[in-house]
């Protein structure tokens, strides 16, 4: 696109004493201190944006775009997608439909809590993501199970950190049945561009939440998907976002949408590469368009349907080995495997872990085509975790 990109990371780049004017260290758990160095920073080399790419610097990014006077969402806005009980209590407020929701502390006793939540119910935490600590409980004793495993999660140094002002902290709310989606969408002026619809045809039942597959276009009714994209821009509107990409996930029912999470960034992981705009825009491309003041409304999503396969990590232990990747690729319509954690390395299923074993990138005629790839491709690996 011919933009000189600065990078700013928590981790110091190989050759920052090189190249000065490309990249910038930053404590992302402490985004006052780092506002600071990103303001004396761009009085030597002048920023025209700043761009989020994940929970942790959604925040860092509208605190400098406000300290810069960028085009930018208020920082109260972002900061309400990153507290899930800010979030619940704004929408209710504004009449979005919401679950019963319920906050509790660390310190309370959940045996004493099981008799004010109603079931089956979802406990989580205030501001993790990839379903990291969401468990279902459908009864007091599962209940309290629930509460002490996510209690256990919060008491790890590295999460308490990501936690930050929410550690300490339990919500619960009612289980929201029915089918789910994820939507992709970039606002300009306020206004909802969708960019995506993806279905999750794998039912989401818990007891935990582990992402698997995302599918694109929607195989559901036209009024069914303008509902959730309805639902999804009053969500922005009612918690102030305006600008920039939101990742939204929803389910819907025969009470109609309703939102389970928001946030102000793009999708996560590699799964951006099921997206392709125009004459092969990627994602990013188009959200810096955005964020440069460019034209992004004439961009259309392209045709054929596309998806992508999260690999879920079968147990906790330590990874040997992920077999028959080549057998895998040669699936009709696969594009890629990718492998995101190398051999040798401790692995952790949800609800204790975050991440996944990698992703497999499928394209087609058809969404149906394109998941019979992407579990055909699936069957055709073997994850190896021992124990020792």
């Amino acid at each position: 696109m011919g933009v000189e990109v600065v990078v700013g990371s928590d981790r110091a780049q190989a050759l920052a004493k090189q190249l000065p004017a490309r990249s910038l260290t930053l404590n992302f758990f402490k985004p006052e201190r780092a506002v600071r160095k990103v303001a004396a920073f761009a009085r030597k080399y002048p920023l025209r944006a700043i761009v989020g790419v994940d929970d942790d610097t959604t925040l860092l990014a509208a605190m400098g775009s406000a300290a810069l006077g960028l085009p930018h969402n208020s920082v109260e806005s972002v900061l309400a997608t990153r507290n899930k009980h800010l979030m619940r209590e704004l929408l209710a407020k504004a009449g979005i439909p919401s679950p019963d929701f319920w906050l509790f502390s660390t310190d309370d006793d959940p045996e004493e809590l099981a008799g004010e939540v109603s079931f089956p119910c979802v406990v989580k935490p205030l501001s993790l993501s990839a379903s990291q600590g969401v468990i279902r409980a459908d009864d007091g004793g599962q209940f309290v199970e629930a509460f002490r495993r996510l209690v256990a999660l919060q008491e790890d140094p590295e999460i308490k950190a990501r936690l930050g002002p929410t550690a300490g902290k339990v919500l619960v709310e009612g289980f929201i049945p029915g089918p789910e989606f994820a939507l992709e969408g970039l606002l300009v002026g306020g206004e909802l561009k969708v960019l995506a619809l993806f279905d999750k045809p794998d039912p989401m039942e818990g007891p935990f939440f582990e992402e698997t597959l995302y599918i694109t276009p929607s195989r559901w009714p036209a009024a069914v998907q303008e509902e959730l994209a309805g639902c999804t821009a009053r969500t922005a509107r009612a918690l102030g976002l305006r600008e920039g990409p939101v990742h939204a996930e929803l389910r819907i029912n025969d009470r109609g949408p309703w939102i389970l999470e928001i946030a102000a960034r793009s999708i996560g992981g590699l799964c951006s590469r099921t997206l392709r705009f125009g004459t092969g825009l990627s994602l990013e491309e188009l959200i810096l368009r955005h964020a440069l003041g460019l034209e992004v409304a004439s961009f259309q999503r392209e045709r054929p349907a596309a998806g992508v396969m999260m690999l879920p990590i079968p147990r906790a232990g330590i990874l040997r080995a992920v077999r028959g990747r080549e057998a895998a690729s040669q699936v009709k319509g696969i594009e890629e495997v990718v492998l995101s954690i190398p051999p040798g390395q401790a692995v952790q299923p949800l609800p204790e872990g975050s991440r996944y074993l990698g992703f497999i990138f499928a394209r087609g005629e058809s969404p149906a085509a394109v998941e019979e790839a992407l579990r055909e491709a699936y069957r055709r690996l073997e994850v190896v975790i021992t124990t020792d």
